[in-house]
């Protein structure tokens, strides 16, 4: 079955199978009505590859991401598969686990694919893959670029919004013993966390005690093996702020382990605001980094870049804000031993 045939049944110029096909707004309403049902009733599928070669564009587009696992991913990729199929594109997607090797060969298969550009949300593996891409015009969106490069969107993740707003709450709520728990040294994004942080603490007079910086994986484990290195200290925290919501998870566990209360004892907030977030006992207070907002500006970006005559650099700015929720409390009147037991 090929576009000759369909034309011939659909009583239809080859023309106008190919616009339909390609969902040309300008085909009129009744003939591509008729030439998609004579499609539907042959069960015939267009050959993308070939289209590719024809038009010059794959209506591609590639997503990298950093660990598929993470329940802040899935929502991303998710998102922006919808954004894809609502404007006719596909989406190729490849996830990393920050490995450098895996990184590579997802840059190999979207320049073999011939995406027609790439989204790499990976927050802070995207420096070796730059070159690769520009110097095969594909246009490119980065979250958290060091510096602007011409052809490259960045996204800019506004970290300190939303760290700034959790410092306060639990200030606000009398804590003045407050760890962070950070994510991995070598993420940009981590290390952009943990600064917002120690920013935020300074900002209203609070002191970062010695120790209160907590090692952290961004993972549960991580979470777990964080809240028992803060426990051996001989001055214990109240408010437990950590880099992303798995972490907090983890943190959240391991209190539930060791008989220690949430909120009552102990006061925890994650970052992410992933749908975990409003499952864990109790719901979990986390600053937001909208997935579907980071998405669509993704995706929009990336329209921009491939149907403009003129791609430039440019910059987007993703705001994080506060989520309330019920793992943060007033501050325990004792918040020594018999407060925070040991673990």
């Amino acid at each position: 079955m090929n576009l000759q045939e369909i034309a011939k049944r659909a009583k239809v110029s080859t023309a106008t199978v190919s616009r339909t096909i390609n969902r040309i707004p300008t085909v009129d309403r009744q003939l591509a009505k008729r030439v998609r049902k004579v499609i539907e009733e042959v069960g015939y599928y267009p050959n993308k590859q070939a289209q590719a070669l024809v038009w010059g564009r794959s209506r591609t587009f590639g997503l990298i991401v950093s660990e598929i696992t993470n329940p802040f991913f899935p929502e991303i990729v998710a998102c922006f598969e919808d954004i894809a199929l609502s404007h006719n594109y596909e989406m190729l997607l490849s996830s990393t686990i920050h490995d450098p090797t895996r990184m590579r060969a997802a840059v190999r298969r979207m320049i073999e694919r011939r995406v027609d550009g790439v989204a790499v949300l990976t927050f802070g593996m995207e420096g070796s893959v730059v070159d690769d891409f520009r110097s095969r015009k594909v246009p490119l969106v980065i979250v958290d670029m060091a510096s602007q490069i011409p052809g490259v969107i960045n996204i800019r993740i506004d970290y300190k919004h939303g760290i700034r707003q959790a410092v306060q709450h639990v200030a606000a709520l009398r804590h003045v013993k407050i760890a962070f728990v950070m994510g991995p040294v070598h993420l940009q994004s981590a290390v952009a966390r943990r600064t917002a942080f120690e920013e935020s603490m300074e900002e209203i007079g609070l002191e970062v005690v010695p120790g209160f910086i907590a090692s952290g994986d961004h993972t549960i484990t991580g979470g777990m093996c964080a809240l028992t290195t803060l426990g051996e200290l001989p001055e214990r925290p109240t408010a437990v702020l950590c880099s992303n919501d798995m972490t907090a998870i983890g943190v959240l566990r391991q209190a539930y382990e060791h008989g220690i209360a949430t909120p009552q004892e102990l006061s925890v907030v994650g970052f992410g605001d992933t749908r975990l977030a409003q499952f864990t006992i109790p719901p979990l207070t986390t600053v937001q980094m909208s997935q579907q907002e980071l998405a669509e500006l993704a995706f929009n970006a990336l329209l921009h870049q491939t149907e403009s005559e003129t791609p430039s650099c440019g910059e987007y700015v993703l705001t994080t804000n506060l989520v309330l929720n019920a793992s943060t409390a007033l501050a325990p009147p004792c918040p020594q031993r018999g407060q925070f037991r040991e673990i």
